[in-house]
C-alpha cells in the first residue's frame, strides 16, 4: 500500500471509531519522535536517588531513567512513549542505549550504584548483549555495581526466560530488580522462581499511603511477601514526609520519590568532576 492509499484508509477508519483514529495517531507520532531521537543521539540518563529508610542523607543506589529530547529540545520522561515502544526495535535499542550509558557512569564513578530499566523483549538481544559483556570486562566491579530493573509485566511475558536469564548473571554479580512490584502480573508461582533481590512496590499504593487504609493493608501484604523470599523492597513515589516515616515504621528498606529529589540530567557526582576538571 503506498503512502497516499495508507493515509486514506487511516482516514476512512477514523470516521468509523474517531478515538482509535486519534490514538493511533498519537501513537504514531510518538513513535516517530523517539526514532528521531534515537537517530541523533538525542537518548540520555535521568539520575533518582533510591535512600535507605531511616538513613536518607546517602543513597543506596541511584536509578537510571531513560529521557529523550524531542525536536525543540524538551526532555521527555519514559512514561510519555514507553508503552508506544516497547515492543518496536526502537524499543530495543532504547534498552542498549540506557544500558550502554549506564555502564559508562559505573565506569567513570567507581562509587556509584546503578538500576538501569530493560524489556524483558531484550534478553538475547545480540547488541544489549554485546554492551553487556564489554562493560563488565573493562572493570570487574561493575557487576556488583550494576542493578537490572525488570517490570512486573515485562517479567510475566516469558518467566522461564527471564528466570535462567537472572540465574546466569545473578553469578556474574549483578543484581536484580522487580519494578512495579503488586501491579497485579505475578504468578506466586513464579515469584517464588524468579530470585529477584530488590522488590520495588509499585506507586499507586504508596502516594498518600499514611491516609489510606486500604493501600496500607496491601502495602503491607507487598512487604510480607518481599521478606518471606529475602527480597529488600523500595517503595517508590514516595512524596510526602508523613508518607515517609509511615513507610520507615513499616519496616520497608528503602524510598525513592519526589520528596527525596526528582530524576535529574546533571547528578551531582558530573558536577562534583566538572568542578575539579575545571580547577
Amino acid at each position: 500500500m503506498g503512502q497516499k492509499q495508507k493515509k486514506w484508509a487511516d482516514v476512512e477508519a477514523g470516521q468509523h471509531n474517531p478515538l482509535a483514529y486519534a490514538v493511533t495517531a498519537r501513537d504514531r507520532s510518538v513513535i516517530e519522535m523517539v526514532d528521531h531521537a534515537v537517530r541523533h543521539k538525542e537518548v540520555l540518563l535521568a539520575y533518582q536517588a533510591v535512600v535507605p529508610a531511616g538513613r536518607q542523607t546517602r543513597p543506596a543506589f541511584y536509578e537510571g531513567l531513560v529521557r529523550v529530547l524531542d525536536e525543540t529540545g524538551r526532555i521527555i520522561p519514559a512514561r510519555d512513549f514507553i508503552h508506544q515502544i516497547e515492543t518496536t526495535e526502537t524499543g530495543r535499542i532504547i534498552d542498549c542505549l540506557a544500558l550502554e550509558q549506564g555502564l559508562r557512569a559505573l565506569q567513570r564513578f567507581p562509587f556509584l550504584r546503578l538500576s538501569i530499566n530493560m524489556s524483558a523483549r531484550s534478553i538475547g538481544y545480540a547488541r544489549w548483549m554485546r554492551a553487556l559483556k564489554r562493560g563488565l570486562g573493562q572493570d570487574p566491579t561493575i557487576a556488583e555495581r550494576l542493578i537490572l530493573e525488570i517490570t512486573e509485566s515485562s517479567a510475566m511475558l516469558v518467566p522461564e526466560l527471564v528466570v535462567n536469564f537472572m540465574t546466569d548473571l545473578q553469578r556474574k554479580g549483578i543484581s536484580f530488580a522487580m519494578d512495579d512490584f503488586g501491579a497485579g502480573f505475578t504468578s506466586f508461582r513464579y515469584l517464588r522462581d524468579f530470585y529477584f533481590d530488590i522488590v520495588k512496590i509499585d506507586g499507586q499504593f504508596i502516594r498518600g499511603i499514611a491516609d489510606d487504609p486500604d493501600n496500607q493493608v496491601l502495602t503491607r501484604a507487598l512487604v510480607a511477601i518481599a521478606e518471606q523470599f529475602d527480597m529488600v523492597t523500595v517503595a517508590e513515589s514516595v512524596e510526602r514526609p508523613r508518607d515517609a516515616v509511615y513507610l520507615e515504621q513499616m519496616g520497608v528498606d528503602c524510598l525513592q520519590g519526589y520528596f527525596f529529589g526528582a530524576p535529574t540530567v546533571h547528578p551531582p557526582w558530573e558536577e562534583i568532576s566538572d568542578q575539579k576538571a575545571s580547577a
